[in-house]
């Protein structure tokens, strides 16, 4: 069920479905970078973070670990992962699922691009509630907030209600508010410095 709040209806040249438009762009997306930071807990994390189809991702970890680099590559299915910098030693051969570089709430290297944020957003949309508030200003760039709650009893990765903030230029997320199935807020994520189909080398993934 898709409802309008507020108003009653959405804002002028926004979608019937804004979220499905998003993924639909998502899909032509070749590449992006951003700066993510992450509270939850009272503890924060600060990232930049780039991706490269068909999955090629380079995390330098700026708080905590600062100075840390992890590249996962699609093709291996191997996570690199340098704990003082890139090109210094040691350097580990990884597992995606190893415990030792998974983020505090169990979320793996391979599965953390935006378009797994929106797979399960768009699961907890089927037979749940989707809300659409209207623009709002997030970080200097217009936005669209939506929030979409899951059915009764039902959660996807521990999310039961996800609120997005999806900008209204490049169709991304620049916020999201995860809460659990006790509405208890798990983790509100920040998207800054946001780059979409920027040229990167190759040598980011294969340094």
């Amino acid at each position: 069920m898709i409802t309008a709040a507020l108003s009653g209806s959405t804002p002028p040249g926004t979608p019937p479905d804004p979220l499905a438009a998003a993924i639909g762009h998502y899909q032509t997306v070749e590449s992006y970078r951003v700066t993510i930071r992450s509270f939850h807990d009272d503890d924060d994390e600060h990232i930049r973070y780039y991706y490269k189809k068909p999955g090629f991702i380079r995390m330098e970890f700026i708080r905590p670990h600062d100075g840390a680099v992890l590249v996962y590559n699609p093709v291996t299915r191997r996570v690199r992962l340098w704990p003082f910098g890139a090109g210094h030693f040691p350097e580990l051969d990884l597992s995606p699922g190893n415990p030792l570089i998974r983020s505090w709430s169990g979320q793996r290297v391979d599965r953390s691009d935006v378009g797994v944020l929106f797979d399960n957003v768009r699961i907890l949309q089927q037979g749940g509630n989707t809300e659409m508030l209207g623009e709002e200003s997030v970080g200097g760039r217009v936005a669209l907030h939506i929030i979409v709650t899951g059915a009764e009893g039902i959660a996807v990765a521990n999310v039961h209600r996800s609120e997005l903030w999806l900008d209204k230029a490049s169709q991304f997320p620049v916020k999201v508010i995860s809460r659990d199935l006790q509405d208890a807020i798990i983790e509100t994520v920040m998207m800054e410095d946001l780059e979409i189909d920027v040229a990167l080398p190759e040598t980011l993934f294969n340094p």
